[in-house]
């Protein structure tokens, strides 16, 4: 499988409909396809998109503030899941994030999400806080992770 990885790279509508469908399989609360669209538009939104035959297959993206990066999700198909492609978005998005000049990247992780963590840890995350009741559906905490360039 050759899988490659683009940075805001002109999102079509087809790729926005994959979007929706990882969007779908991920998360209980899954963002709609007008607020992606929204995201791929924004120019203040670094988009990293996971490509595997030459479909989406994954994505994160991070809102910026000024030099501040805020990961909103990072979400992989789940018959791509274990091929490393989460590892590669992260990658991406850090290079991504120190081009545009930011100090860090921060994200939550629920609490129970070891798998997660310990991707988010692989690739020079640190725990930096802790969000009581964060999450629904389950009720859980976040973690806060940051990733710092400076």
């Amino acid at each position: 499988m050759n899988t490659a990885y683009a940075v805001g790279d002109g999102i079509t509508g087809e790729d926005l409909k994959r979007l929706c469908e990882i969007e779908q399989a991920c998360f209980a609360h899954p963002l709609t396809e007008e607020q992606l669209r929204s995201l791929a538009g924004n120019g203040t939104v670094l988009l990293v998109t996971a490509r595997a035959d030459r479909r989406i297959a994954g994505y994160v993206w991070a809102q910026t503030v000024l030099d501040e990066g805020y990961i909103g999700n990072v979400a992989v198909l789940p018959a791509f899941r274990r091929m490393g492609i989460a590892d590669g978005l992260m990658q991406a998005l850090a290079g991504a994030a120190r081009e545009r000049g930011l100090s860090f990247l921060t994200l939550e992780v629920r609490a129970s999400n070891l798998p997660a963590i310990a991707l988010y840890e692989k690739n020079g995350y640190v725990p930096a806080g802790r969000r009581r009741n964060y999450y629904a559906d389950p009720k859980e905490d976040a973690i806060l992770m940051t990733l710092n360039f400076a």
